[in-house]
């Protein structure tokens, strides 16, 4: 059973514990029913699913007139509130780049990989995917195509480029053996690599480096924000970088820790 079908089947389960019909269902009934869904808890996200899901089935029963008003017309659907991504300290970072003890072609390739996106916040699928000629190491910048087929340039530093081109040089020839491929960083099949693997990768380094935090590739995006913008990165600069098509996306890494905050309160309120 999908999520979808499971909203509609719980919603149906309600009605049917009320002894009430598809044809009974007013906006006070909805409201009822969500009252009930918070009360166990039920997450917001999981809820605004739900009015979602409602409102798609309710609008396909009045298209067949099934139902003679639909009752959803006049029910928005609840904007779920941003969920803060859990980043990574500078120290941890430094952890989790150390280059590999024994060099191996794979183990230079994931390196590469987990330096490239550190060094420009890319997304998971926009890394596994990327080209051999959308990244310039001579002017050390990168062409993505993202979210919405829009086109931006990253720059990346110094430790990137030296960990691309020393794959580039020694190891990407080694795992290709031969074959030939569009994709920046390819697998011994000699094909580009799936987000999942990429996830395992990121999760098997974390672990080498001693990181008892869950780190996914998000996580190196996070960070990439938020060291840009602790740093004094402008916020219009870090949106274009991570592709963000509203600035308010980009806010939520604007955050600082606690700890940050009694230390400026401390230096400069005249009462600290």
């Amino acid at each position: 059973m999908t999520a979808y079908d499971a909203d509609i089947h719980s919603f149906l389960l309600f009605l049917a514990t009320k002894k009430k019909s598809l044809q009974d269902v007013t906006t006070k009934t909805i409201h009822t029913f969500f009252e009930q869904c918070r009360s166990r808890q039920i997450s917001h996200r999981s809820n605004a699913r739900r009015v979602s899901a409602l409102k798609s089935f309710f609008s396909y029963l009045h298209g067949r007139n099934l139902i003679s008003v639909n009752p959803f017309n006049n029910i928005t659907s609840p904007k779920s509130a941003l969920s803060l991504p859990k980043g990574l300290s500078i120290e941890q970072v430094n952890r989790l780049l150390c280059p590999p003890p024994i060099t191996t072609p794979l183990l230079q390739r994931n390196y590469a990989m987990l330096q490239l996106l550190y060094s420009t916040g890319l997304r998971v699928t926009e890394l596994v995917t990327l080209a051999v000629g959308s990244c310039n190491l001579t002017s050390c910048f990168i062409r993505v195509l993202g979210k919405g087929e829009k086109e931006r340039l990253i720059p990346f530093g110094v430790p990137a480029k030296e960990a691309i081109v020393t794959y580039l040089d020694s190891s990407r020839p080694l795992i290709l053996k031969g074959r030939r491929s569009n994709t920046l960083f390819v697998t011994n099949r000699g094909k580009g690599m799936t987000r999942l693997r990429f996830w395992q990768i990121i999760k098997e380094a974390a672990r080498a480096a001693g990181i008892a935090e869950e780190v996914s590739p998000h996580s190196l995006r996070h960070s990439f924000a938020t060291h840009l913008l602790s740093h004094g990165a402008d916020l219009r600069s870090v949106q274009m970088m991570l592709g963000h098509s509203d600035i308010t996306t980009t806010q939520i890494y604007t955050h600082v820790d606690e700890g940050r905050l009694k230390s400026i309160h401390k230096k400069f309120h005249p009462r600290g």
